[in-house]
Parts: structure tokens; C-alpha cells; sequence
């Protein structure tokens, strides 16, 4: 990832200390593996334009956070994009321009560099950010990138509007910006209470901590008869005392409001109050906690009445409205879905994760689940490749879909049918349906890369224990969710509907990343996730211990028959024979290299 920094582009964009943004001075490193002449300019050259330009790129995740400057913490930015592998020959370098819309200050930033293959060494989109980009907490900022040489006619520029979170939000609270705002204050008020009778006197000691960039204070008492203020002033101490004193009769009410207003030099009078609630009851004299206690009662036995009147009064019969609400807040199920999974039994501990998984979607969210599994009667009956087509053709002719779970044995079972080693896998020797996920490739991949097909496949892995680069080359052209983080837009796509809607955001709940293993099968899950993520930590190296050579295939069959004829009835040799189209097209994708497979791919996408 190319990091352009500070002492780049300081004339180019006109920047001083004064300015509302830069970016942070730090050594330039302008290197990333497969890329040729890397240089960074800055955009006083006109930009060059042609005829045969690249496609625009697309976003990235942008991040915030702080870094340290020679004054200390400051709150940065960082933007990043990817390139599309169907126009990077053409691509010469990148333009991307930051506007502050508060301010109209700007900076641009441009680079350029060759690039001779459509993905970089790790098989991945070719990824660039623009990193360290000091900014103002709760500005908003336009942010547009595009590809160098632009063309003559159209825009491929992309564009979005990053506003850059407050300081109460914990990413960068530990900002110069933000603690001289006040940003990590924590008074820890406290109030001490004491009645004069004699001379019916009512004291408030109110004690708190000060803050470091704050030197004065006012601290008020306020009810609805009486408002009362001290200012005071830290001096040289970190603990402050400020004493009010308030005659009973002035009191006309037992809650008082006690706020804090600190003067910190950036928001300096609209600064952020702390505020606390008195009862000064306790202190009052004996009978208006008597009064109190007896209008208690009182309420307490209206309260009790109604409620048993409500008991013998009841409708028996469940009214529609009674009946809706067992429905998800915001959403309601139509119809039952279908879901076919496609996955690969890379680990005994992974296999139970899927299995976990498809009790979650049965039991959570209504939905029909398809797996090899699950149905490895109708399976030994039809034969792999007939079983994967017959639910293929069942799911293109209805609103169903097919879910792909990424995972290490699946981008390297891709690259074996692309011509690299042949894997075997220790899971798939001693399953009775055998490796699925080299049919299942074969026979969906070329209805994938149609346009027209892509809402009918979900492409997903759990980030885990899996990552991005599982994901085959293919799969990459649609969006990749993460589980569980992201098992909620899941959801929507399986019943087609948007998350985001105009006026209104959708939430189910009990699927988010952070209530979904409230209820049993989701609890379920996420010890299965966690068991194999703890195994991952003590076996870096687990892919490669399930690896077999072909010698050690034929052992772990064996063995899986004599643990198979125990329990199951074994399926006949005929049943487990694929039909010679299914046979052929594998063999078809076995000998072609991943370059020419992308190149078929980017040709069966143009349009007839």
C-alpha cells in the first residue's frame, strides 16, 4: 500500500501549519511488490487526458484514529481505494483530491506509476491509500479520486463525503484537539448535604476533580424557585470545594439539578456540561417524608387496582396487533427462503462452524438450509455433479440463493483447477460425499460471472478465522461479507431488501455482530468460531498439516469406509459417477492458467 506523506505535497497544495488539514511529515515510502516506476508529483502540471483511459476505480474503507506530530496527539484520516484488474494496462497513476467544506481549503496529491499485471503478487486488487491526513473532528470533507490519464469525454472520477466523527467518539479522544476540548474529563462530582434546624439552613459541599486544560469553572444549583452560581478557579490544585448554602423556605421542591461548566480554550464557553440530580428530601424536616410515604401508598394501591380490574377484564382471543409484534422489528418475513452453502471441509473444527451456522439461519431467521451434509441420501441417489446442478437450476428459477463460504481450501482448490498442485484434503478423504467444492466451482462459476446472475450468489467468509485473500479471483467482482460482523446485510440479500431505505435504516434483532449469540443456536456458533480460532493460535500451520499426498488419500479412504460401513449403508459406485458435461467442463477449467481465466471472464461480461 503506497503511504503519501507530508513533505511531498506541502507547495503543491499551498499548505501552511495554519491550514485546516495536512498531512503528517514522515518518511516517504512510495514501494509495494509488482509495482514499476513509483514516483509522487504534485498536481500544478495539467492533468493528461485520452481517448483509451482506465475505468475508475472503486473505494476502499477509510479509517480514523490519531498519530503523533511534533506537538503531540493529532486526530488523521486514511483514505484508500482499489483499481479495477479489467483496465489497470491502461492505468498510469492516481489523482486524489480532499476538499474541507467548511473551509474551501483543498490538497491534491498526484502519482504515478506502471503496473504490467491485472492483480498484484497476492492475487488481489491492486489496493493505494493516502495515510496521515491531519483533520478537524466533525468537519466534513469531500473526497474524490480518479484514474490517470482521464479521459477525453465522460467523468470517472469517484466521489464521497467522509464527515469525521466528534471527539466523543473513542477513536480519537486521546487528541490534542479533542483534550483540550475536554474529550477524556471525568469530574467524579460529588455532593455533601447537611440541615441546620435551628436555624433552618440547608449546606451543598459540591467537591470534583479538575481537568488538565481547563483553569476555571462555574458550578450551579438550580431548581424551580432558585438558581445559584460560584465561579472558582483551579490555581494549583486538582481537587475543587464549592460551598452553597440555601434557607428551607426557599426550597420548594426535594430535586435540584447541580451542573459543572468547564472552560476548556478550544469550545471555551459551550464547552460540555456535566450534570447531576439532588434529593434534599432526606434532609427535610420529618413530615414531608410522612406526606411523601402516604401519596406513595396511595399511587401503589390505584396502581394494584387497575391492574387486577385489567386481570378479569382481559380479551382471550390474540388481537392482530399482539400477533405482529412477535415479528422482527422493521422487518417482517414474507416467505420462507431457500439457501444453498457451498464450502470446503478444510478442518473437522470448520466443519462443525458450518454446521452451526446452518442451524443459526434455520432457527434465527426462518430460512430453508441446503448442504451436502443434510441431505446425503438424496445425494448418494444422484451423484455430486447431478445433486449441485438440480439445486442450481431450482434456485436460478426461483428468488432463492447460493451462499459461498470462503476459506483457505477453497482458494486453493480454484488455483488447482487453474493448473496449480492438486489438494487433498484429510476432511474430504474421510467424507462420504468427498470433495463437493470442485463440482460446485465448476458448474456455477460461469453462471457467477454473468451480471444478471450475481443477486442469486452471496459471497461470504468469517473474518475470524478466514481472510479477504480466500476469496477466489472470480468471487472478487461482488461484494465480500464478513461473518459475523456483517451476517445482518446477509440476511437482507436473502430476503431482497435493503438494510438502507429512504427515511428509515433496517434492523433485525439478535443478528448484529454483538446480539447474535444472545439466543441458543447463535451461542452455538460462536463457541464453534472461537474453538477454531483457539486452535488456529496453538496451529499456525493447520492448512497445511490437512493437506494429504496422493499416497496418503487412499489410507484415509479406507479408513473412512470402515468407519462408514458401521454406521451408514454405503452408496452404490454408480451414484458417486458425475456426467461426462460436468467431467468435461472441470477438466476444461484444470488446464487454464488464472490469466486466461480472467481474461474469459472479463469477455463473457461484455455485453452482446
Amino acid at each position: 500500500m503506497i503511504h503519501v506523506l507530508f513533505f511531498c505535497f506541502c507547495l503543491s497544495a499551498g499548505l501552511t501549519v495554519a491550514s485546516s488539514f495536512w498531512i503528517l511529515n514522515k518518511r516517504l515510502d512510495c514501494s509495494q511488490p509488482g509495482l514499476d516506476h513509483c514516483k509522487i508529483n504534485n498536481c500544478s502540471d495539467k492533468s493528461v487526458v485520452a481517448q483509451r483511459a482506465p475505468t475508475s476505480p472503486d473505494w476502499g474503507p477509510e479509517h480514523v484514529g490519531v498519530e503523533m506530530d511534533k506537538h503531540g496527539t493529532v486526530p488523521v484520516m486514511n483514505v484508500q481505494w482499489k483499481l479495477k484488474s479489467d483496465g489497470v494496462l491502461n492505468l498510469r497513476g492516481s489523482e486524489i483530491n480532499i476538499l474541507d467544506e467548511s473551509t474551501n481549503q483543498s490538497m491534491c496529491v498526484q502519482f504515478f506509476y506502471n503496473i504490467q499485471q491485472q492483480l498484484n503478487p497476492n492475487y488481489t486488487r491492486w489496493t493505494f491509500s493516502l495515510d496521515g491526513v491531519v483533520v478537524e473532528p466533525g468537519q466534513t470533507y469531500l473526497v474524490s479520486v480518479v484514474n490517470l490519464p482521464e479521459p477525453k469525454s465522460g467523468d470517472n472520477r469517484i466521489r464521497k463525503q467522509i464527515t469525521f466523527p466528534r471527539c466523543d467518539d473513542s477513536r480519537i479522544q486521546t487528541a490534542r484537539t479533542c483534550l483540550e476540548n475536554g474529550s477524556l474529563w471525568k469530574p467524579h462530582m460529588t455532593a455533601a448535604m447537611s440541615v441546620d434546624r435551628q436555624h433552618k439552613k440547608l449546606y451543598i459541599v459540591v467537591s470534583f476533580e479538575a481537568a488538565q486544560y481547563s483553569e476555571r469553572y462555574q458550578v450551579s444549583i438550580q431548581s424551580q424557585a432558585l438558581h445559584h452560581s460560584r465561579n472558582v478557579s483551579k490555581e494549583n490544585t486538582t481537587s475543587l470545594n464549592v460551598t452553597f448554602e440555601f434557607g428551607l423556605w426557599q426550597l420548594s421542591q426535594c430535586e435540584m439539578l447541580l451542573t459543572i461548566q468547564p472552560y476548556f480554550p478550544r469550545c471555551k464557553n459551550h464547552c460540555r456540561r456535566h450534570k447531576e440530580k439532588l434529593d434534599y428530601c432526606p434532609y427535610y424536616p420529618p413530615r414531608t417524608l410522612i406526606i411523601k410515604a402516604v401519596v406513595g401508598l396511595l399511587v401503589i394501591d390505584v396502581c394494584l387496582f387497575y391492574f387486577l380490574w385489567r386481570a378479569f377484564h382481559k380479551d382471550s382471543v390474540n388481537t392482530p396487533s399482539s400477533a405482529a409484534k412477535s415479528e422482527p422489528e422493521g422487518f417482517q418475513l414474507q416467505e420462507r427462503k431457500r439457501v444453498l452453502i457451498i464450502y470446503s471441509l478444510d478442518h473437522p473444527l470448520y466443519k462443525n462452524i458450518v454446521l452451526k451456522l446452518c442451524g443459526f439461519l434455520a432457527t434465527k431467521c426462518g430460512t430453508e438450509v441446503v448442504l451436502d451434509l443434510l441431505d446425503s441420501a438424496r445425494l448418494g441417489m444422484l451423484g455430486s455433479i447431478q445433486w449441485l446442478d438440480w439445486h442450481r437450476e431450482q434456485i436460478e428459477s426461483s428468488s432463492d440463493k447460493i451462499l459461498i463460504l470462503c476459506s483457505p481450501g477453497v482458494q486453493a482448490k480454484w488455483r488447482a483447477m487453474c493448473g496449480h498442485k492438486q489438494v487433498f484434503l484429510r476432511e474430504d478423504a474421510r467424507s462420504p460425499v468427498g470433495d463437493m467444492l470442485t463440482p460446485a466451482l465448476s458448474l456455477m462459476v460461469p453462471h457467477f460471472i454473468r451480471s444478471a446472475s450475481f443477486e442469486k450468489y452471496i459471497v461470504a467468509y468469517f473474518d475470524d478465522i478466514c481472510s479477504e485473500k480466500d476469496v477466489p479471483s472470480p468471487l472478487n467482482i461482488t461484494v465480500r461479507y464478513k461473518l459475523m460482523k456483517q451476517f445482518e446485510e446477509i440476511f437482507f440479500r436473502i430476503h431482497d431488501t435493503e438494510k438502507h431505505e429512504p427515511g428509515r435504516v433496517n434492523h433485525i434483532e439478535g443478528l448484529s455482530e454483538d446480539e447474535y449469540h444472545q439466543c441458543l443456536s447463535g451461542r452455538a456458533l460462536r463457541d464453534a468460531i472461537d474453538a477454531f480460532r483457539a486452535y488456529q493460535l496453538v496451529h499456525p500451520q493447520w492448512f497445511e498439516d490437512e493437506l494429504l499426498e496422493s499416497s496418503e488419500v487412499e489410507v484415509e479412504e479406507t479408513s473412512a469406509d470402515i468407519y462408514d460401513n458401521a454406521t451408514h449403508v454405503k452408496t452404490h459406485e454408480s451414484d458417486i459417477t458425475a456426467d461426462k458435461t460436468g467431467l468435461y467442463m472441470a477438466e476444461q477449467l484444470q488446464m487454464c492458467s488464472s490469466v486466461e481465466l480472467n481474461h474469459l471472464i472479463v469477455e463473457d461480461m461484455l455485453p452482446v
